[in-house]
């Protein structure tokens, strides 16, 4: 069954950005007041974390596209957090293409270096650890941004912030529990641009959560056939 799967991943990686992509045309057509920047930044998310799930390398092209374009909306609205990560996002990417160039693994049967990467678990307790760290980082963010800056929803941009920065770390050194974080980063993301009154972006967040189930079910099938 798993060898089933895995012969048909390619056909259902297609479909699944495919989905996200139409996704993403779909609420620019029906929303005409969102900005054609909105609707691009949001092509360029569905394509890179598609490709992350997939455990490709072309995900970091379109990650460095997609950080101009998502910071500018977000200086539009005076997210800081959301500004700062993006910055953050751009150098750790950097180290990123380097890790991700070391763990790939060459397609059965083919020699080449390309391929997917191979991914790694964290024990429970750093699990444990990461996530009460997480937690009051997030609720320390969020005070500071109420408190010294003009963000207009500071304890939501915080939590959607800290914990991305935390993702992204693991997500870089290929820990497949970064899904987890992700999925609770982008579900409250989706809540931030609503209010935000951007319903492209909003869709982008919602494929995301979406992406999130899809990529640690690729990532756990990758997993298995690397230790096969």
């Amino acid at each position: 069954m798993e060898k089933t799967y895995w012969a048909d991943s390619k056909r259902y990686d297609y479909y699944f950005m495919a989905v996200g992509l139409l996704l993403q045309v779909l609420v620019y057509v029906l929303m005409p007041h969102d900005t054609w920047l909105s609707l691009l930044s949001g092509c360029l998310g569905v394509c890179s974390v598609c490709l992350t799930a997939q455990g490709k390398i072309l995900t970091f092209a379109f990650g460095f596209a997609q950080v101009f374009t998502y910071t500018y909306l977000c200086y539009t609205q005076r997210f800081y957090g959301e500004i700062a990560i993006n910055g953050y996002y751009f150098v750790t990417m950097i180290y990123g293409v380097y890790v991700w160039k070391r763990r790939l693994k060459a397609p059965e049967g083919s020699s080449s270096g390309s391929g997917v990467v191979t991914p790694r678990s964290l024990s429970r307790r750093t699990i444990l650890i990461i996530a009460v760290a997480t937690l009051v980082g997030s609720w320390l963010a969020g005070w500071g941004l109420s408190v010294w800056t003009d963000d207009t929803q500071p304890y939501l941009d915080a939590f959607t912030t800290i914990p991305a920065l935390v993702a992204q770390v693991l997500m870089i050194l290929v820990y497949r529990e970064h899904w987890f974080i992700w999925l609770a980063v982008d579900v409250l993301s989706v809540a931030l641009w609503i209010r935000a009154g951007d319903p492209c972006m909003a869709a982008q967040y919602l494929f995301w959560c979406a992406n999130c189930l899809y990529g640690l079910r690729r990532w756990k099938a990758i997993s298995a056939r690397s230790a096969s």
